[in-house]
């Protein structure tokens, strides 16, 4: 493999989910090269409708929420109520090394796709079932129920205030990137081994996985995390501060990390204060910093502090818009589905061999890659 190879290059995933948690798996596995045929129902992925906002096109518009998740894949369009669609499925799992798909349990079956007999005849084929809640569960799976039976709202927003949901849709998306991660999992396994098999990524499970530290502290401390707004409850000061225009945000990690902050906005002498000297001290007296850090930083704009901790080491940054957010991000474009200009989604997270990889296949329209699909992994136009 060269520096600039897919690592996935060669790789066949017959995608059946849709919406959100699994299309965002499958796009990540079409940007490290993998040949993506995602399945559509004859009206589309429900998400192509999902809006405003839409990005027109020249010849006509796709929801933003697809083209942000559907990059680097073929669409062909198939109505699985007709036996002959199911059958022509059939043989396209037949060649496919991947099946994902987020159906509610039990729906696989009734499509003919049993996943017990189907690696039982293909021992080689990783199949990838994305739930809300298990295999074996039939409660649908929506990222705002799970968001909030996971517990991660109630330490989420104002400390007054009632608990408050992820802006970003955290359950869907932490279950596509755990998707993507045991899929190519199995796939190392099946190269060890040859042997495929059945993995299953609940999104609720997902989400408790994220709570890590408030777990173990309630599980095995016996305390209950506290909403804490955008204070941490462990680590002192971690939080956002009001500046002279603005707000910005500080994670001081550490006692030397605190000496920095100190020197920098003219209070060295709070660094030795027992209140405050460490760590614990510092979350013990919380409140007696903050009123100090709140009148010094006041004084000053963002933009000057972001500077001077910069310069000193110190770990801040200002708290972003979404617009001011992206003016920075690392972007790649596309041919938008209907023509028109370029679609620009935000890139890959990752680099190999420093090169960064993306597929530079643009988002479908609807069942445009039937014919094409047909002939590339059947070897015929059905």
């Amino acid at each position: 493999m060269t520096a600039t190879t897919p690592p996935l290059q060669g790789l066949r995933v017959l995608d059946l989910s849709r919406v959100l948690s699994g299309p965002f798996a499958t796009m990540r596995l079409a940007d490290l090269g993998a040949d993506v045929v995602k399945v559509e129902a004859p009206g589309g992925d429900e998400s192509r409708r999902f809006g405003p906002p839409f990005v027109e096109g020249r010849d006509g518009h796709e929801s933003a929420y697809f083209l942000a998740v559907n990059r680097g894949k073929r669409s062909i369009c198939m109505d699985l109520g007709q036996a002959p669609e199911r059958a022509l499925l059939s043989r396209l799992v037949g060649v496919a090394d991947v099946l994902v798909s987020n159906f509610r349990p039990g729906v696989l079956g009734r499509l003919g796709l049993s996943p017990a007999e189907l690696v039982a005849a293909r021992p080689d084929l990783v199949i990838c079932r994305i739930s809300g809640f298990g295999p074996d569960d039939p409660r649908p799976g929506y990222d705002n129920v799970v968001q909030f039976m996971s517990g991660i709202p109630s330490l989420t927003g104002a400390v007054d205030g009632p608990p408050a949901k992820c802006g970003a849709s955290i359950a869907d998306l932490v279950a596509g990137m755990n998707a993507a991660q045991i899929i190519t999992a199995a796939l190392l396994r099946r190269e060890r081994t040859g042997r495929g098999g059945i993995v299953d990524v609940p999104m609720l499970d997902g989400l408790l996985d994220l709570l890590v530290y408030h777990a173990v502290g309630w599980l095995d401390a016996g305390v209950a995390p506290q909403r804490r707004g955008n204070a941490h409850e462990s680590v002192h000061p971690l939080r956002t501060y009001a500046t002279a225009d603005g707000r910005l945000v500080l994670a001081v990690g550490n006692d030397l990390l605190f000496g920095r902050l100190m020197e920098t906005i003219g209070l060295p002498k709070l660094a030795t204060d027992p209140r405050f000297a460490s760590n614990p001290s510092r979350v013990a007296h919380r409140a007696e910093l903050d009123a100090e850090l709140e009148r010094a930083l006041a004084t000053e704009t963002t933009a000057t502090w972001v500077d001077r901790f910069a310069a000193a080491g110190v770990p801040g940054g200002a708290v972003q818009s979404v617009p001011q957010a992206l003016s920075a991000a690392r972007l790649v474009s596309h041919a938008h589905p209907h023509g028109g200009p370029m679609v620009r989604t935000v890139a890959p997270p990752w680099w190999i061999d420093g090169t960064t990889l993306a597929t530079t296949r643009r988002a479908p329209r609807l069942g445009e890659h039937r014919a094409e699909v047909l002939r590339d992994w059947l070897g015929d136009g059905s």
